[in-house]
């Protein structure tokens, strides 16, 4: 005689794991790295390296001696963290600084919740944050992009496009006439212009995201709709006075954006969890990113505005609930 035995949900099960999850997006994070040792060379290595080693240290020994939980260090987050960390400040930055960053990162932005899954604000970004207010002068000193760099430290330093654009507007310049400063579009997509480590190259950080896609780590919702949020209210601005306001195709490919939209933005434990919760989520990331970027004092809002959604995240999930399955709608 069989029995049958009912278990608690859920019942639905997948080829999938923790780690599988998390070196899948590490594997898709390459490109992007590549391009970013490309063009800013030895320096962008030592930042990464340093970033991804001391972001699991710090992992380890919170958990080992404060927690005293299992260790899962090895999971691949610590190690995300560590590179997308990397890729949000310079590639000059001194070590001690990235130090400073990664135990932030991991010691305030993910284990004081709890760890991986806990934390309601993305690491990295608490991390980039907590640097671009603690230490202002390093975290604004870009390197300029320079192929086959072999210099541990750049003397050549300038600014990236959405600081020269700021700056620029504020004296009273043109737009036209400060796009004659700046590198072309095509030079943008592929990386060659000043800015964070990893974040320079669209097509790079692209080929990642849709790497991810096909694998499905992520869905399209987050990065679809908050890259299409930005370039649709930066082109209002556009279309109201393009001698004031930059086109949105420069938006897009300057700054942050798609390295925010595609990989911090979707982070599992810092976004919605319902499609149409993953839709009010990116809109307001990309709304907030252009307000910020055009009426803010800082040239860039992709990490303030993340942040700042990560923290209505609760309230989105428990307004676009997921229906159960099963669940009979009372009336």
């Amino acid at each position: 005689m069989s029995v049958l035995t009912v278990s608690g949900s859920p019942h639905l099960q997948a080829n999938q794991s923790v780690g599988k999850l998390m070196y899948g997006v590490v594997f898709s994070l390459i490109p992007a790295m590549l391009v970013s040792f490309y063009f800013f060379g030895l320096a962008a290595i030592l930042v990464t390296l340093t970033a991804v080693v001391s972001c699991m240290a710090f992992e380890f020994l919170i958990q080992k001696y404060l927690i005293k939980g299992p260790l899962t260090v090895f999971d691949g987050s610590a190690i995300i963290t560590g590179v997308l960390l990397a890729f949000n400040v310079p590639a000059n930055l001194p070590l001690g600084i990235v130090v400073i960053g990664s135990a932030v990162a991991i010691g305030m932005g993910k284990m004081t919740f709890g760890g991986l899954g806990k934390n309601p604000f993305n690491p990295a970004l608490v991390g980039r944050v907590f640097l671009m207010i603690s230490f202002p002068v390093q975290m604004t000193i870009y390197p300029k992009p320079q192929a086959f760099n072999t210099a541990l430290t750049d003397a050549v330093t300038g600014p990236t496009p959405l600081t020269v654009l700021k700056d620029g507007v504020s004296r009273g310049e043109s737009v036209s006439d400060i796009m004659l400063q700046l590198p072309d579009s095509f030079s943008m997509l592929m990386g060659n212009m000043g800015g964070s480590a990893g974040e320079i190259s669209a097509i790079a950080i692209i080929l990642g995201g849709l790497y991810m896609l096909f694998r499905k780590i992520i869905t399209w919702h987050i990065p679809v709709v908050y890259l299409a949020t930005a370039f649709v209210f930066a082109g209002i601005f556009w279309l109201v006075d393009p001698e004031v306001y930059a086109d949105p195709v420069f938006h897009l490919l300057t700054g942050g954006l798609m390295l925010g939209a595609i990989y911090m933005a979707t982070d599992y434990a810092t976004s919605p969890m319902a499609p149409r919760g993953m839709i009010i989520y990116a809109v307001g990331c990309g709304v907030l990113t252009i307000v910020i970027r055009l009426f803010g004092a800082y040239p860039e809002g992709v990490a303030f505005s993340i942040l700042i959604m990560n923290a209505f995240v609760p309230l989105i999930n428990k307004a676009f609930k997921p229906k159960r399955f099963g669940e009979v709608k009372n009336g």
